[in-house]
């Protein structure tokens, strides 16, 4: 995520009063979920604010001088959006999330702004090196005008100047997110550049009448694949989940995430990433197509799943296996487990290109993702199942017994059980040199 994180590129939160509008969605019984973002342990936000300290301190919101429309009193941001149309660049293979932007988003942006959104589906990288390409060709006008970015793709565009901004601090709905959990991206400071948009955190996906007791830590992952042959596999990195199993393994099989939680070091990766490569290149003979071939992404490793090539899949959605059972794609007895030994966890954002031909628009648009409405419909695996970006308990009670009642099913794990097994994202920079690690080391051996 995506928590939501796409492959990466090689160089280089409506107006805050909140009326209790009604959310248009599917029908679906009620049930009781209380909020990991009530329960997340002080242990996250610790190990935020060490990241900040470790990776350079972002700029506080009064520090910003913010451009036009961003300077601008929000009701003529609201006027000068009208009629526009915004261009939204996204990850595309992800049907869950398709069906939130087109069947929620749009026709709620068209209602109340006048706006048009036209998603379009487009990795990352790809995105990102086009606006690169743009921003040396001196293209002041370019076609995008929202990005679905983070991660070492979101530092690439920043370090490559193809992002606008800030922008974030006047979005009147950022008052309802974490300062500290936003203020970093992967380690990189977000700077008013980003506007978040949702949270993940990596599970495993298993049937129970295939599989009725699934591994609780890597280690017994491991053992079970060797058990188990042509049962498991992964997708290949650089595709954000199949590098997200990797990192998590990093973590679990070389003593944790803490020593990591800085910028790049490249003698502490050189002792501790040998144990990640000889521990996957053990398992690759006894992966599906024993090792010869991995699924290009998460959803090709989900067919697999469905069609009962494999036992496992992996997303970066807790709530994406509940998803599929309720279209018919995988069984009613498909459950998820978060790893006893971590389960990584971030923060997927949304951006403004630097040649944004609609900034205002694409303002509003931002702004309206991290409404209460919107978070709420997108928390619903009917519409997504995406955990929310903001704080529920900064909510009026009215809206947080709306959140409180949406029914996450049964695949879903309690947020109290996510909260435990969490761990933060590595900075952009380690990932990027385990991606390239794990094709020289695993891929290509």
């Amino acid at each position: 995520m995506h928590p939501f994180r796409s492959p990466s590129v090689s160089p280089a939160i409506s107006c805050c009063p909140f009326g209790l509008h009604h959310v248009s969605r599917p029908p679906r019984s009620a049930g009781l979920f209380r909020m990991a973002a009530q329960s997340r342990p002080f242990l996250l936000t610790l190990l935020a604010v060490l990241a900040v300290l470790c990776l350079g301190r972002p700029v506080l919101a009064e520090e910003m001088t913010m451009p036009r429309p961003a300077s601008q009193p929000w009701a003529e941001v609201e006027a000068a959006a009208r009629g526009a149309t915004v261009r939204f660049h996204m990850y595309g293979g992800m049907a869950t999330a398709n069906r939130y932007v087109d069947g929620f988003v749009a026709p709620e942006l068209a209602r109340r702004y006048g706006i048009t959104l036209v998603r379009v589906p487009m990795d990352a990288p790809v995105f990102v090196n086009r606006l690169l390409a743009e921003k040396s060709a001196g293209r002041a006008t370019g076609s995008m005008d929202l990005l679905w970015i983070n991660g070492e793709n979101f530092r690439n565009a920043r370090l490559g100047g193809v992002l606008w901004g800030p922008y974030a601090p006047a979005l009147p709905n950022m008052a309802l997110t974490d300062p500290v959990q936003g203020a970093t991206d992967f380690g990189y400071p977000v700077d008013g550049y980003e506007s978040p948009y949702g949270r993940a955190q990596l599970v495993l996906e298993y049937d129970t009448a295939r599989t009725p007791e699934p591994p609780r830590t890597m280690a017994q992952l491991g053992q079970w694949v060797k058990a188990h042959p042509g049962r498991f596999t992964y997708p290949q990195p650089p595709d954000f989940t199949g590098s997200a199993f990797i990192r998590q393994a990093f973590y679990a099989l070389t003593g944790g995430h803490e020593q990591y939680m800085r910028p790049l070091d490249k003698d502490l990766l050189g002792r501790k990433a040998p144990t990640l490569w000889a521990w996957l290149r053990e398992l690759a003979p006894h992966l599906w197509q024993a090792g010869r071939a991995y699924p290009r992404d998460a959803a090709a490793l989900d067919a697999l799943f469905a069609r009962g090539e494999v036992d496992f899949s992996v997303s970066y959605h807790p709530a994406h296996a509940q998803a599929l059972i309720d279209d018919g794609t995988y069984p009613a007895t498909v459950r998820t487990v978060a790893l006893d030994d971590g389960s990584i966890f971030n923060t997927h954002f949304v951006a403004i290109p630097f040649n944004a031909p609609n900034k205002a628009a694409a303002m509003v648009a931002a702004n309206f993702l991290l409404s209460p409405e919107a978070q709420l419909a997108k928390m619903d695996p009917a519409w997504w199942g995406d955990f929310p970006a903001i704080e529920v308990g900064r909510l009026p009670d009215e809206w947080r017994a709306r959140f409180a009642t949406v029914k996450m099913g049964e695949a879903t794990l309690p947020p109290d059980t996510l909260a435990r097994r969490a761990v933060p994202e590595i900075p952009a920079d380690w990932l990027e040199a385990l991606e390239r690690g794990w094709d020289a080391e695993v891929l290509r051996k």
